[in-house]
């Protein structure tokens, strides 16, 4: 899975913290925790993004009882000191591609990824996803040719909204 977007090693920890803490909450009530950030230093925003379990799309009534249960875990937990933000949303349609589930479930879609180190000297790369495992994304780049990415130096990834991508999110075939 791809690093949560920043480059603060502690950051990324505290990240991985407050996931672990919240992610079975956030299941329990039929959601799926697709990332957590923290934003900011002198109050901290926590930002949470969530998908519906059943695939469905989520609304304003979801993320208010994700934010009422992700609050009340954090409150007890306590992992930030003093005063944060909580902010919970969806994935969106131009969601960020984070999970292995995501790039298999969103294959022939047009994705943008950013690396942290250069491949064969870039570090930008736009094209459709052609699949991927628990080691690379592969991507048919738009200029030609197919390129293979780390997973693990995926600075960050998200779909591109597309006429396609709308369709198939309204529509809802987008299986989970």
């Amino acid at each position: 899975m791809p690093r949560p977007q920043g480059d603060d090693a502690d950051h990324t920890s505290l990240e991985a913290r407050i996931a672990a803490s919240i992610a079975p909450a956030v299941e329990h009530m039929g959601y799926e925790l697709v990332r957590v950030m923290v934003l900011g230093r002198e109050r901290p925003t926590v930002q949470v993004m969530a998908d519906r379990a059943d695939g469905g799309q989520i609304g304003v009534d979801d993320c208010e009882r994700i934010s009422h249960a992700v609050s009340a875990v954090l409150d007890v937990d306590d992992p930030l000191p003093g005063a944060w933000t909580l902010e919970v949303s969806s994935a969106g349609i131009d969601r960020p591609l984070v999970r292995l589930k995501d790039w298999v479930r969103f294959a022939g879609h047009l994705a943008q990824v950013e690396m942290m180190a250069p491949i064969d000297g870039r570090r930008r790369f736009k094209g459709v996803i052609v699949g991927a495992d628990e080691n690379e994304a592969r991507l048919r780049l738009e200029a030609g040719g197919d390129v293979s990415l780390p997973i693990n130096d995926i600075r960050r990834a998200k779909l591109v909204l597309t006429d396609t991508l709308i369709e198939a999110t309204a529509t809802n075939k987008m299986a989970n």
